[in-house]
Parts: C-alpha cells; structure tokens; sequence
C-alpha cells in the first residue's frame, strides 16, 4: 500500500488543524475519488466557502485559492478544518472556540487547546456575525427550506429515463448537480451554525441558574425531524408484518433472500407491504448507510437493508410504540420549558434570551436535518447516473463490476482536460488494470483508523493504526461505570448489544442496548427497537442524539472504545440524563 492515495488532497497551511469529528459520522468510510471530485470534497468545500462569506464571518480574500480550506481528504478520509470552525467561535458575537470544541469534540482526549493567533481576531467580521446572529434569533419559520425542498423535488421527478441518454449525457446529468449540491452545502452549514448557537444560548442559562442537566430536556422531542421519518415508516410496516401470520413465516426465512419472496409471494397482506415499501423507496430510497459517499448501496439500490430494520421492529408489541416515548419527551420538554421560564420571571432580559435561544435551537436542529435530506436527494441523482454509466461499462466487459465506476475522478468543475471520466467514456479499454488497482488500494484503505485530530502533517499512511493490527482491550468489570457526553435524557437498563454494522442487527431484540461506533441515518431504524443508544464518538449536534432526542430514547455519546470495553451481552445501565454507562 502506498503512503498517498492519490485522491488525497493539500493540506492548509494558513488553517491547519482537521478532525474526523462530525466526519466521522459524515463519510465513516474512505471516499471515493468520484465523490471527491463531484461530490462533498467539491461542491461541499465551495459550498462551506460561501456559508462563511454569507455569514460574513470570513472574507474571500482569507480563503488559500491553491487548496481546500473547510474540508480535507487525507489516507482517503474525510476530515473536517478545525482551525476555521475555532476562528468562528472567537469571531462569533456570545461563543468561544471552548464552546465550539465541546459541540465538536464532546470529551474526546488528545485535542490540541486553541491559541490565539494574529488575525484570528476581527471587529468587522465580528460585527457582520453580530447581524447574520440577531436575524437567527428572530425567526420562527425556515420558508427558505421548502423552497429548496420544492427545488429539489423537481429535479428528482424530472430525472430523465437514464437509459436513453448516452454516456457523456449522463456524466453531465451528474455535472450539473455540482451548482445545486454547492447551493445546498451553504445551506445546511448555515442551519447548522444556527444550530448550535441556539444550543449554546440554552445551555448558557441552564448553566447560569445551576440546571445544566436540563439542557438535553430543553432540546427533545422537537417533532418533524427529517432523519427520524424512516423509522417511523418502518414502524408502520412492521405492524403490517405483525398483524400477518404468513407474512410474519416470511421473515423467519433467511434475511437476504426476504426481498425477494415479499415480492414474489401471494400471502395475505403482501400487497399492502409491497405498495408501503414501493412508498417508502420513492421517499426515503436516496438515504443509507454512508449516504454521502456515490459508492454506497442506498436504500432503493439494497432494498434488504430496509426489511432488516423492519425484522427488528416486528418483535415489537402496539404498547412499545416510538410515538409512546416521543409523547413523553415532548412533555418533559414542555414542563421543563415552563419550569425555567417561570424561574426566570425576575430577569425578564434572560428569559427574553432563554426563549429565544431555545426557539432557534429546535427551529434549526430540525431544519439542519432537512438541509441534509436536501443534499442527499441530489448526491443521489449523481450517484444513479453514475451507476448506469459502470453498469454499461460492466456489460461491455470494461468494469468488474458497476461500483468500479466510482475510481474514476473528474476535473476540477467538470473541465474535459484531465477528466478521468471523459477519457473513460472515450475508449474504456486502457482503464480497467488502472482501475483495478485502485479499487484494491482503495479497499484496503478501510484497514485504517485515521487520526482523529491532525495538526499541521498528515503522519504516513504506514504509520496509522490498522483494525486487523489492534491490540485488545480489557472489557469493563462490574461495577465500571463509563463516561460520555448527555445525549437525551433519561434511565435504561438492558443487555448491551455491540452492533458493527447496522445491515447486520440480528442480535438486537426489543429492549436490547444498541452499543454502535458512530451513526448515520441506516442506523436510525434500530434506534426504534433499542431500549438506549451509546456510540464511541459524537457531541451535542451529532446524529445519534438529535434521533434519539426525536424517538425519546436515552442516549449518550463519545463512550470512548464502548466497542471494545463493553462485554456483548452485559447487563449496563444507560443513564441518558448524566452520561454515564454503568456496567453490572
């Protein structure tokens, strides 16, 4: 293996701090040098840039016009610039770069502390962040959101029939998403900015008046959270498969052939599943595991991943509804608004600024979730038109399979010279031994552990840890209680269940722990049958939490190896509210 993927990118010298945090949850996988070069590390770098000359929290000119600044590929994974998010934190009207990190970083060791350097200070930026702050505060719809939506929804119904375009038609289908996908980036750092100022604005008073452990209370149970739909779309299926007898002998057969006998099979109830799945692929088939990444076998395209998740809610009963758990977050959410406002009766200033700042953090949380539902409706229009390309390459005996398509690279802004994919589609026959190779090294870069934190270098790719090399851990005793990060509140007490690979819940039953090593929107589903969710890494505004916030399960975060410490099958206590994992 080289030390070098050689999709790799420079390295900012002027920023020069990154982070898988958040990145990790992003793209968990290596990137392909397609979804470098049309995808998150193109439209998604150009889209941040705008998201902070937007805000005005940067100028132009601080931007290195030779490299990426926001966003790196480094051993082929993608990290996250640190340096700027920081730069906002100082720059940012009531934040500090402290603040930023423990939305970022939760509690995770080894993170470098902030050092003030010369420039990082700037009253004009400041006061433009000041104003982009004070409209945040003032709103109480995100309109500009469903125009996005309605946007985006016609782009998708007026995909044209893929297999009657040639093929550099649909290499510029996926061209043309670039300007769409960079639009819609800028929008979903906005939101997420937005995001956490409401949090932190909340967590100041809760601070403040010495009830931090109602913060997580305060921020629950919100509603319309866009990663959170699936689940409750499956939750509707899996009481169709209850309700059925036949249908429920179906799933007891194996799990992979289980797509195919739904839609071969005459059993009562068939048809309403076969229309509510036809449903659901046409509303949520674009999203995944590692959604953001073009290689990715989304939903529509694997179609078992989706029955897998309705397999674990079957088990369910009517009385172990989500809806159950979401009415009783949502209540104490309530009853601890009204508690804090009624405390903060004689400070009216405060509680002026308590209301706002939690009214902007559930507007924005949501809406950060919807922005991301709007990214990946267009990911997914890049990534089919690219699958019909390697699916006729493959026919034609160019490609070993449709996937291989995915290590070709583009030009910068879809310029011919030096387009990889141009030179594909021109004569196919030199590429494959090319190919090939690449796909092999690229595969081998999923061996790797990359750094959480780089700072100024890139260490060669020899030098990081690799899975299959990890020494072992010795699993917590009785009696061991772990810390992380509160992620939704709330006590749970149930087998833990270590789950590597949400395709792959067979053990999880209802009332199970789900002990996962990140999360991303495949995962969500097994939230549903789970009793309480811990992740290794994660902070406040990463997805484990604003799910489990919306499913009203306990949740605690950046549990740091829970992997590997926490023995499957224990019995552990998951106590939402503190953060803590106690091992019995």
């Amino acid at each position: 293996m080289v030390d070098h993927w050689f999709a790799d990118l420079a390295m900012s010298e002027r920023y020069p701090i990154y982070t898988r945090a958040n990145a990790g949850e992003v793209m968990p996988d290596p990137v392909s040098p397609a979804s470098v070069s049309l995808g998150m590390l193109l439209a998604g770098e150009k889209g941040w840039r705008d998201a902070y000359t937007s805000t005005g929290m940067l100028a132009v000119a601080e931007f290195e016009d030779d490299r990426p600044n926001t966003i790196g590929c480094f051993g082929g994974y993608l990290f996250l610039n640190m340096s700027l998010t920081r730069i906002f934190g100082v720059r940012c009207p009531g934040m500090t770069p402290e603040m930023v990190d423990l939305q970022y970083f939760g509690t995770m060791p080894g993170i470098p502390p902030y050092v003030l350097r010369p420039g990082d200070e700037n009253e004009t930026r400041s006061a433009q962040l000041g104003l982009w702050v004070a409209s945040i505060f003032q709103q109480d719809d995100l309109p500009e959101l469903r125009a996005d939506a309605t946007r985006v929804e016609a782009i998708v119904v007026g995909r044209p029939d893929f297999s009657q375009l040639t093929d550099r038609e649909l290499l510029a289908r996926a061209r043309a998403m670039v300007p769409e996908y960079r639009a819609l980036f800028e929008r979903h750092i906005q939101v997420s900015s937005a995001s956490g100022l409401g949090i932190g604005t909340v967590a100041g008073v809760c601070d403040a008046i010495g009830q931090p452990g109602l913060l997580m209370a305060l921020i629950s149970g919100a509603g319309d959270v866009d990663s959170a739909a699936p689940s409750w779309s499956m939750w509707e299926m899996s009481r169709v498969v209850r309700s059925s007898v036949a249908l429920q002998e179906l799933f007891d057969g194996p799990i992979n052939e289980l797509y195919a006998r739904i839609q071969s099979d005459d059993v009562a109830g068939a048809d309403t599943l076969r229309a509510m799945l036809a449903a659901f692929m046409v509303r949520f088939g674009c999203r995944g595991p590692n959604e953001w990444e073009f290689r990715s076998l989304t939903w529509d395209i694997k179609p078992e991943l989706v029955l897998v998740a309705v397999d674990r809610m079957r088990l369910m009963t009517d009385d172990q509804s989500p809806q159950i758990n979401f009415d009783r977050v949502k209540a104490d959410r309530e009853n601890a608004t009204v508690a804090i406002t009624a405390a903060l009766a004689g400070n009216p200033e405060v509680q002026a600024q308590f209301q706002a700042g939690l009214r902007a953090a559930l507007l924005f949380s949501a809406g950060r979730e919807r922005t991301k539902t709007n990214n990946i409706r267009i990911v997914h229009e890049q990534r089919l038109a690219l699958r019909e390309l390697g699916r006729r390459a493959m026919e034609h005996g160019h490609l070993d399979n449709i996937e291989q398509i995915f290590m070709l690279s583009d030009a910068p802004d879809g310029v011919a010279l030096n387009s990889e994919f141009e030179a594909f589609i021109a004569d196919a026959s030199p590429w494959l031994t090319v190919i090939r190779q690449r796909e092999a090294q690229y595969l081998e870069l999923f061996d790797y552990i990359p750094p959480f934190v780089l700072n100024g270098q890139v260490p060669p790719l020899h030098t990081w840890e690799r899975r299959s090399h990890r020494e072992s851990v010795d699993v917590a005793q009785p009696g061991t209680v772990l810390t992380g990060i509160a992620g939704c509140p709330g006590v749970a007490t149930g087998r833990a269940r270590i789950i590597m690979d949400p395709s792959d819940p067979g053990a999880l039953e209802p009332g199970d722990i789900l002990v996962a090593p990140t999360t991303d929107p495949a995962w969500t589903p097994l939230f549903v049958p789970a009793a309480a969710v811990v992740v290794n890494v994660g902070a406040q505004i990463t997805h484990a939490v604003i799910v489990s916030r919306e499913l009203g399960i306990p949740c605690v975060v950046s549990v740091i190896d829970a992997t590997r410490l926490i023995p499957d099958g224990a019995t552990i206590t998951v106590d939402g509210t503190n953060g803590t994992v106690t091992i019995h």
